[in-house]
């Protein structure tokens, strides 16, 4: 038994690899007891703002076996999205990398299917779900439980090889596998993400109040952005990534090899006098199958308004 735990695992890993994921770490599928009180006081706080759906499935979020009946193993992966080149004009509103290709969502998924297609095929009746982002699943804690990092001071995953500028997902599964073990903090005595945030919304180490958060402002909030951040965006339109722009462990970030994360063609020359003329017809166009269409034309134009001097 125990030996074809290991080789299921080794399987599932390579073939995690072929499909174009940056690392496969698999952990036990139980409650996740430290995060419990955690995300309990950060709902209590209200940090999560208007992002009401935070609240829901509490039980769900912290018991995998709870989501996915009979659940053993939560197999974790990531994949790059790091890009090879950024928007041109400085003086542009700013696009966060992750949104500049094809929706990741779509993509994730797809490489799920084929890789549970494969579990299914190659060691038998095997149940289970794919996540990516969309349900009341801790993608960063599964991905630290199950050893591909550890979650930094600005809440993000870290790995010491590559950085933080990739997307996690999930196959959660009711098969045994070997278990991987967690990697230590790297962070150190290092507070780049926390001065560097325009908004403070790192409010500590390793807390973000997800209702400062420019991300938050530009892709969660559907009412007005409040105006005491006034010129606090530091031009970001859609997301931000400041916090891991200057973290240095980025440094080691490299370019990813999806096609399907290519920007559209115009997005990256578009100059800031492009972006505040931008019409609805354009819009659909550069973000045809973007994740930029969360915001919809609308949405988009109240975040380059709120950026005008």
């Amino acid at each position: 038994m125990i030996n074809s735990r290991v080789s299921n695992t080794t399987l599932i890993k390579q073939e995690a690899k072929r499909l174009g994921f940056l690392s496969c770490g698999i952990s036990k599928a139980e409650f996740l007891e430290e995060e419990a009180p955690r995300l309990e006081g950060w709902l209590n706080k209200n940090m999560h703002g208007e992002m009401r759906y935070m609240e829901n499935h509490f039980d769900k979020r912290l018991d995998p076996t709870k989501l996915v009946e009979g659940s053993k193993s939560v197999i974790s992966l990531l994949l790059n999205y790091f890009p090879s080149e950024i928007q041109k004009d400085p003086d542009a509103p700013k696009i966060s990398k992750y949104a500049y290709g094809t929706d990741y969502h779509f993509v994730i998924k797809d490489k799920l299917r084929h890789l549970m297609n494969f579990i299914q095929e190659e060691i038998g009746e095997v149940h289970g779900r794919a996540f990516v982002d969309s349900a009341p699943v801790l993608d960063k804690a599964w991905a630290a439980k199950s050893g591909l990092g550890w979650i930094g001071k600005h809440s993000n995953l870290l790995t010491q090889q590559v950085g933080s500028f990739y997307f996690i997902a999930e196959l959660i599964v009711d098969l045994d596998l070997e278990y991987d073990t967690t990697v230590t903090d790297h962070c150190g005595t290092c507070t780049a993400c926390i001065d560097a945030c325009p908004t403070q919304a790192i409010t500590e180490p390793y807390v973000v109040d997800g209702s400062k958060c420019i991300s938050y402002f530009t892709i969660e909030l559907k009412e007005n952005i409040p105006t005491e951040f006034k010129g606090q965006f530091d031009d970001w339109m859609f997301g931000c990534d400041v916090c891991q722009d200057v973290c240095p462990w980025n440094k080691f970030s490299k370019p990813h090899n999806e096609p399907l994360f290519n920007p559209h063609p115009e997005l990256l020359s578009m100059t800031k006098k492009d972006w505040q003329e931008i019409t609805e017809d354009v819009f659909k166009k550069v973000f045809k199958k973007s994740a930029v269409k969360r915001t919809k034309f609308s949405g988009l134009k109240r975040n380059i308004d709120f950026l005008k001097d």
